[in-house]
């Protein structure tokens, strides 16, 4: 039969998208002795432009399973402030030093290598089974309820059935899509280019960004290079053409005059990824035998850096939770509702906070006027050292920081 499966599995949870959230939620089931099939689509994790901030909360997490030291020694920057220079004033906007963690900094390390350490500890347990290129194309579905994934692999079609499916594959989720799962949009008035400069060893330490009127570029140290991201106005990428590529470098280099020289580097736009910028999430994050979480469940705005570690976050949620049914053959949808009523709550907050200051900060610098004037939080910030405790705690362990409570399996 033509549609027939060329590979049929069996599993307890089978787990659509190799992410953070699917990642960490895979080894914390296995962990606990739960038997785990992560589906990833690519044959690797060397996708740039992707969120590299693990914040204070994650490295907490890293500590409590024993994993700290381990980790802290693949190469990465340790930050414990973020500042921004707003027109001719710079600003610290968050500090780090005084959080109640064992890590009072932001490291910023290439996702790939997070989700690399995450699946070499994976690999060494026995309940643990990463399919890497194998694309998760639709549900199987049972009377009501979803009892498996349906996907495309290296030798063909693949269709894994299992107790619980959990949809981690991002804000272009087919998961919630095939669900029919109902998505709120909140709105977002920017979108993001990302692009690579060269880095040199006598450049200024780092900054949050750079606020002129009309732009925002943001530089993280990636420690040969620099990753930046242009803030532009939602669906302002065909006028960005329209003006050329060298309009372009002229712009970075009005804003950042380190970067003078070096925006020759950018020759073609290729080189210039385009980051359409979604905030959304979904009304019901369940159905019988189906769970989404991160952002196929929220997707965040890139503002804080916060996406990555509210995805883990929720792993580490659904884990506690789900693990103890999951092992006793039990997980029904009271439990798959528990974990959304533990999440919702720092996922709605978060994403009021960051469409506040998407509508009160971002449009205003985006759009048209003169000289940009630096808002009263940030000059309060600028005057009261203790104020940039806040942002700090907001950012660095967010609204409901989560702790492993499951142990490990014999």
């Amino acid at each position: 039969m033509p549609d027939a499966p060329t590979e049929s599995l069996q599993t307890r949870c089978c787990i659509a998208g190799g992410g953070p959230a699917g990642m960490m939620l895979g080894f914390l089931l296995a962990r606990a002795g739960v038997d785990v099939v992560v589906m990833e689509k690519h044959a690797d994790f060397l996708r740039d432009f992707r969120g590299d901030t693990i914040h204070p909360s994650t490295l907490e997490l890293m500590h409590e399973l024993g994993f700290l030291k381990d980790f802290l020694e693949r190469p990465h920057n340790e930050v414990s402030e973020l500042s921004a220079q707003i027109g001719d004033v710079e600003v610290t906007i968050a500090d780090f030093t005084h959080l109640p963690t064992r890590c009072n900094f932001l490291v910023f390390m290439p996702q790939w290598d997070f989700l690399d350490f995450i699946v070499e500890r994976a690999r060494a347990l026995p309940r643990f089974h990463l399919r890497m290129e194998t694309e998760v194309t639709g549900l199987i579905e049972e009377g009501g309820r979803v009892t498996g994934l349906r996907a495309r692999g290296p030798g063909g079609r693949v269709e894994a059935r299992a107790d619980l499916v959990v949809g981690a594959d991002g804000r272009g989720s087919i998961v919630r899509r095939k669900a029919g799962l109902s998505v709120e949009n909140l709105g977002a008035p920017m979108d993001v280019l990302w692009m690579r400069l060269s880095k040199r060893a006598d450049d200024p330490p780092q900054t949050l960004g750079r606020v002129e009127r009309g732009g925002i570029l943001i530089r993280l140290d990636r420690g040969d290079y620099w990753q930046c991201g242009y803030v532009i106005p939602k669906g302002g990428m065909d006028e960005i053409h329209r003006h050329g590529i060298e309009a372009f470098r002229q712009r970075l280099a009005g804003m950042v005059p380190l970067f003078s020289a070096r925006v020759k580097e950018l020759v073609a736009w290729d080189q210039i990824r385009l980051l359409t910028v979604t905030v959304d999430r979904l009304r019901r994050w369940h159905r019988p035998g189906l769970l989404c979480i991160g952002d196929a469940a929220h997707a965040m705005s890139p503002i804080g850096g916060v996406g990555i570690n509210l995805a883990i976050q929720d792993a580490v949620a659904a884990a506690n939770i789900l693990g103890p049914p999951l092992l006793a053959g039990t997980a029904d949808e009271d439990d798959l509702a528990l974990v959304q009523r533990r999440r919702l709550g720092p996922a709605r907050m978060t994403q009021r906070l960051q469409v506040f200051l998407q509508n009160k900060v971002v449009t205003r610098v985006l759009g048209p006027g003169g000289t940009i004037r630096v808002p009263l939080a940030f000059r309060l910030l600028r005057r009261c050292s203790l104020l940039r405790r806040l942002p700090a705690r907001i950012v660095g362990m967010g609204f409901r920081p989560e702790h492993i409570e499951a142990p490990a399996a014999p």
